[in-house]
């Protein structure tokens, strides 16, 4: 049997992951943005939630749900370039250490989740993407929905061509 053609988005995180992307997912989608999972970048990386605004404006999410997890991230400015907003996704409990000047609490935006809904704790700074980067990264952004949708109707397709 072929493997599942869409991520099991964070199925091998703690339970709390998916909850926390759940809660962003809800808010993003009252507000025009629609996201998916585990988005590979460019640059080796992956993004945990990457959503597309009505304006073709790219946020990256990173979801963090341990404390150790969030202190010990050396990677996360690795996706500031590609996007236009950069935001954390934290239960309540984590969300005072992203006051932490390390974690740039003027260019991060900050979100606290659980399975029901999200808040906006701190919008990020907007750094739009010079034009070649925009457009690249969008449809990179539709073509890998478009193969996550092919992949429901014929599961032999993957994920991965």
């Amino acid at each position: 049997m072929a493997s599942s053609p869409i991520p099991d988005c964070f199925v091998d995180g703690p339970p709390i992951a998916a909850e926390v992307a759940r809660g962003v997912t809800r808010l993003f989608c009252r507000h025009d943005l629609f996201a998916m999972c585990e988005v590979p970048l460019p640059n080796g990386r992956r993004a945990d939630l990457m959503a597309i605004g009505p304006k073709g404006e790219l946020t990256i999410v990173e979801i963090k749900v341990s404390r150790a997890d969030l202190l010990s991230d050396q990677k996360w400015t690795d996706y500031l370039d590609y996007c236009d907003r950069f935001f954390w996704a934290v239960p309540q409990l984590l969300a005072p250490i992203l006051e932490d000047a390390r974690f740039l609490p003027d260019h991060a935006g900050l979100l606290v989740a659980d399975r029901y809904d999200a808040a906006v704790m701190r919008e990020p700074s907007t750094r739009p993407l010079a034009p070649a980067r925009r457009k690249a990264e969008t449809l990179r952004f539709a073509r890998r929905a478009a193969r996550r949708l092919s992949a429901q109707i014929d599961p032999s397709l993957g994920d991965s061509f």
